[in-house]
C-alpha cells in the first residue's frame, strides 16, 4: 500500500446540471477533507489542485465530483495510489446535505482503500452525545436516532449504543437538563502543578517556575471571584455547581486554599443550593491531611485523585514524579478523612502500555473502587511535549488501542459503572474517544453541563474559558489569559470585558 506522505484533491464537475465551481468546493470543503483523510494516514502532507496534472504530484490521489440530479446532491469519490490500487464511492443526499454527502463518499472510499472502519463514521467533532439530545429534544424516538446516527454519520452500532446509553443516564441525573438556563455553572482555574505532564496543554506551570507570582494570581483570582458574585447576586443568576481544576488546585498550601475555597462560599450566590462542588486534587504529591480538612471544611463534595496509570515506568515516562505508592497512600488518607465521592482518571495508550499493562491498572481501580472512574483516550496534542518528541515515545497501535477500550467497557459495566459523559479530541488514539464511568448516584453534574453545553459556564483564574449561551441559543465563548504573569498584569481588563459579554449576551434584547 502506497503511503500516503502527499495527498491530492482534484476537482472537477459530475453533471451537466450542476457547474460546480472547483474553487469553491475546494474553499468550502477543504477541512472536511483533511480531516477525514487525517483519521487514515499518520501526518500527511496535503496538495490540492485545483486541475488533473500530468506530472506525477502525489503517492495517493483523492479525486471527487460533485452532481445535482433533481433535488438531490451526489458525490463521487475515487481514490488511486502509484501502483494501481484504487477504491470508489458514490453517496447521495439531499442537496442541501451536499457537505455531508461529500465526506460519505470520502470516508467510504478511504476506508475501502485502507480496510480501516471509523467507529465515529464521519463525525469529527468534540461532542457526539449533544447530536443524541438534539434529535430528542425534535421528538424522534431512540429507534429511530439509533438509524439516523447510522445512516447519515456512519457511526458504529457500538457506538451508538454507547450514546444512547449516556444520554438515557444524563437524563436521570439531570432530568432538568434542558432547562437550566437561568443557573450558571462556575469553573475555576489553578494554573499550577508540581511538574508538567509530557501529554498535557493545559494551562499548567511549575510551582516552583518562574511564570507569575502564586500569590500575586491568587489576589487577582480573589478579586474576579467577588466581581463575579457582585453581578450573579445582581442578576439573580443560581450557581448549579462549582468545578476547581487547573493545574493542580491542591499544589498550593493548605492556608491558600482555605483562603480560596472562602472567597467563593462568601461571594458565590445561594451556597446551601449548589448541587456539587468539585476539586480536582489529581496529583497524589499535593494531597495532605491540612489540604483534605480544607475541603471537609468548606463541604466540598466531590475530589479527584489520578494515577493516570499504575505502572512506574510509565509515569516517569510522562513526567509524573509521584509513585504508585502516594496515589494509595493518598486515596487511603482521603478515605479515612471522609472523601465518599472520589474520581480516578485513567489513559489509554500511554507510551509504553500495552493491553496488559492497561489492565493492571483496571485491576488497581477495582481494588480501590472510587465512585467514578474516566477513562481517557491519549491525545497527541499541537503543543505537547510528547507530541514534540514524537519519536521518544513508543505508543500503542490503532488495534491494540479498541482493545483497550473495549476492556474499559468491559470492566466497568462488570464492575457496576455507567457510562455518563464523553467527548472526543483531535488526534486521539484510534479516533476513539473519553469516557466518564460512575457508580450510579456519583456521576460528576459539572461534567455533564460542560460537554452538553446546555448551560453557561463562568470561567474564573488562569486559562478559563468562559462559555455563554444566550436565550436563543447561540454559544459565545470568552477567554481569560493562558499565561500566570499576564492574568496578573490584566486581570482587571478581563474581568470587565467578561462582565460586558455577559450583558450582551444574556440580558440582551431578543
Amino acid at each position: 500500500m502506497a503511503d500516503a506522505r502527499r495527498a491530492t484533491d482534484e476537482c472537477r464537475t459530475a453533471d451537466a446540471s450542476y457547474a460546480a465551481d472547483a474553487h469553491r468546493t475546494a474553499d468550502v470543503y477543504r477541512a472536511e477533507i483533511e480531516l477525514l483523510v487525517r483519521l487514515f494516514f499518520e501526518d500527511p502532507e496535503l496538495v490540492f489542485a485545483l486541475e488533473k496534472s500530468s506530472e506525477k504530484l502525489a503517492d495517493l490521489s483523492i479525486t471527487y465530483a460533485l452532481g445535482r440530479r433533481e433535488s438531490r446532491a451526489i458525490v463521487w469519490v475515487e481514490i488511486a495510489d502509484a501502483e494501481g490500487n484504487t477504491a470508489r464511492h458514490e453517496a447521495e443526499r439531499p442537496v442541501q446535505e451536499e457537505k455531508r454527502a461529500l465526506q460519505v463518499a470520502l470516508l467510504e472510499a478511504l476506508s475501502r482503500y485502507t480496510g480501516i472502519r471509523q467507529p465515529w463514521g464521519v463525525l469529527t467533532g468534540v461532542r457526539p452525545v449533544k447530536l443524541y439530545h438534539r434529535y430528542l429534544e425534535q421528538g424522534e424516538p431512540h429507534e429511530r436516532i439509533a438509524g439516523l446516527l447510522a445512516d447519515r454519520f456512519l457511526i458504529s452500532p457500538e457506538k451508538i449504543r454507547l450514546m444512547e446509553q449516556i444520554t438515557r443516564r444524563q437524563l436521570e441525573v439531570l432530568p432538568d437538563l434542558y432547562a437550566l438556563g437561568r443557573e450558571v455553572s462556575i469553573y475555576v482555574g489553578i494554573p499550577f502543578c508540581p511538574t508538567k505532564c509530557a501529554y498535557c496543554t493545559f494551562p499548567a506551570y511549575s510551582i516552583q517556575g518562574r511564570d507569575g507570582s502564586v500569590e500575586e494570581f491568587l489576589r487577582g483570582l480573589h478579586e474576579e471571584i467577588e466581581r463575579v458574585g457582585s453581578w450573579l447576586h445582581e442578576r439573580g443568576l443560581g450557581v448549579t455547581t462549582v468545578y476547581v481544576g487547573g493545574g493542580t488546585p491542591t499544589s498550593i498550601s493548605a492556608e491558600a486554599l482555605d483562603q480560596l475555597l472562602a472567597q467563593m462560599a462568601r461571594h458565590f450566590p445561594n451556597r446551601d443550593g449548589w448541587r456539587e462542588w468539585t476539586v480536582e486534587a489529581g496529583r497524589p504529591d499535593t494531597i495532605t491531611p491540612e489540604k483534605l480538612d480544607v475541603l471537609k471544611k468548606w463541604r466540598v463534595n466531590r475530589i479527584s485523585i489520578n494515577p493516570q496509570s499504575f505502572t512506574q515506568e510509565t509515569l516517569l515516562a510522562i513526567g509524573r514524579h509521584h509513585t504508585i505508592e502516594e496515589t494509595l497512600e493518598a486515596y487511603h488518607l482521603a478515605r479515612k478523612m471522609g472523601m465518599n465521592n472520589i474520581n480516578m482518571d485513567l489513559i489509554i495508550g500511554l507510551p509504553g502500555e500495552n493491553l496488559d499493562v492497561f489492565r493492571h491498572s483496571l485491576e488497581q481501580v477495582g481494588r480501590l473502587r472510587p465512585e467514578s472512574l474516566t477513562v481517557h483516550t491519549l491525545s497527541f496534542k499541537r503543543a505537547s511535549t510528547m507530541t514534540k518528541n514524537k519519536s521518544r515515545y513508543r505508543v500503542a497501535e490503532r488495534d491494540e488501542v479498541a482493545e483497550m477500550v473495549r476492556l474499559s467497557q468491559e470492566w466497568t459495566q462488570r464492575e457496576g459503572y455507567v457510562p455518563y459523559y464523553l467527548y472526543r479530541q483531535k488526534n486521539i488514539l484510534g479516533n476513539q474517544e473519553n469516557v466518564g464511568y460512575a457508580l450510579p448516584g456519583k456521576e460528576c453534574l459539572y461534567n455533564i453541563l460542560i460537554m452538553e453545553e446546555r448551560q453557561t459556564i463562568l470561567g474564573l483564574g488562569c486559562g478559563a474559558v468562559s462559555k455563554v449561551i444566550a436565550p436563543s441559543g447561540k454559544i459565545t465563548r470568552y477567554a481569560n489569559p493562558k499565561e500566570p504573569g499576564h492574568y496578573n498584569r490584566h486581570y482587571r481588563e478581563y474581568i470587565e470585558g467578561k462582565l460586558k459579554h455577559l450583558d450582551e449576551q444574556l440580558f440582551a434584547p431578543v
